[in-house]
């Protein structure tokens, strides 16, 4: 297995910023429009998360206000770009957030893509949101509490700062990590009597639809659903191997199953899927993607490959889905 995204990849760590507040309905929304609108009055694009008449502008505390900007950015609906000399990111609009609410496509996180595509940013790359891309790919316990987890993404922490991958200072402070935890399994996690997640959490997170994490016997143990995931699309799926390979192996033109199931990153390690339910969305790929890609059991290997190098787009593959299916449900 190569080496950990976490360890060689060059992208900032990011822990926190979600100020214990899950991901919650409207949200993502409320922060690409009120982005939209400073664009079109000629403010400082992101100027208003920090604005104090944000909290009237969205009508929550200040602290729900950074976790907006937090989930937004963390998920690719808004884009966060660090300037040379200044102390604060310019925030735009990014590709995701485009195509549901800028062209429509799926302004009210509908369509059952959406959701596995805020899951794939959030997991997929460690830059966005460490623990929960640690928890995906690093993590593979069968069964876990809180306490089990705070554990190991502590030890995660402490060798990552001895890497050197932590930047300056001396590290994650344990309440940091406590709250990552916290506010990770809040997000995938349902919550059934008697558990500690409010009431009004399970409503308003729309990534616990998934069932990504589910109880594992009595009291507060876990475990993740690995396996084949019925909702997922197979366009969706489509567009995370794209992702993966485009970000993360541009200069490859094949991969194996194998590779596509357990290497940190992969759609099978950030879906939860094993080999098989990996090999039989591969069966599809040819297909749904216009036969650019090719799927290969012949000679025992079971390889994807790559005809042509960047003929795929992956945000059209997703424009495809949404548009086809819109046309769909309107016949």
């Amino acid at each position: 297995m190569a080496k950990s995204i976490i360890e060689s990849g060059e992208e900032k760590l990011h822990f926190a910023g979600h100020e214990t507040f899950p991901l919650r309905y409207g949200w993502l929304k409320k922060a690409f429009d009120a982005v939209v609108l400073e664009e079109k009055l000629g403010e400082a694009p992101g100027s208003i998360f920090n604005d104090e008449k944000s909290i009237a502008v969205f009508g929550v505390g200040r602290n729900m206000v950074l976790s907006m900007k937090h989930w937004a950015v963390a998920t690719g609906i808004l884009s966060s770009q660090e300037i040379a000399g200044e102390r604060s990111s310019r925030i735009s609009t990014g590709h995701l957030g485009n195509i549901f609410f800028g062209e429509g496509l799926d302004p009210y996180l509908e369509h059952p893509g959406s959701l596995w595509l805020l899951h794939w940013m959030l997991a997929s790359r460690p830059g966005r949101a460490t623990a929960w891309h640690w928890a995906f790919n690093e993590f593979h316990e069968p069964n876990f509490d809180r306490e089990l987890l705070r554990r190991r993404l502590t030890q995660r922490c402490e060798e990552l700062a001895e890497m050197g991958r932590m930047g300056k200072g001396r590290g994650i402070s344990p309440s940091t990590i406590k709250r990552d935890v916290e506010c990770l399994i809040r997000t995938y996690y349902a919550g059934t009597k008697g558990s500690r997640r409010a009431p009004e959490d399970s409503l308003e997170c729309p990534l616990a639809e998934l069932g990504l994490i589910q109880a594992a016997g009595v009291g507060e143990l876990f475990r993740f659903r690995r396996g084949p995931k019925a909702s997922l699309p197979d366009a969706v799926f489509l567009f995370s191997v794209l992702d993966f390979w485009e970000n993360l192996y541009p200069d490859r033109r094949s991969f194996s199953v194998e590779f596509l199931t357990f290497e940190r990153g992969s759609p099978g390690q950030v879906f939860l899927m094993d080999e098989e339910a990996v090999s039989d969305r591969l069966a599809r790929i040819d297909r749904i993607s216009s036969e650019k890609l090719r799927w290969d059991e012949s000679s025992g290997m079971r390889q994807l490959y790559m005809h042509d190098a960047g003929s795929v787009d992956r945000w059209d593959i997703l424009r495809d889905m949404y548009k086809q299916d819109l046309r769909a449900f309107a016949a």
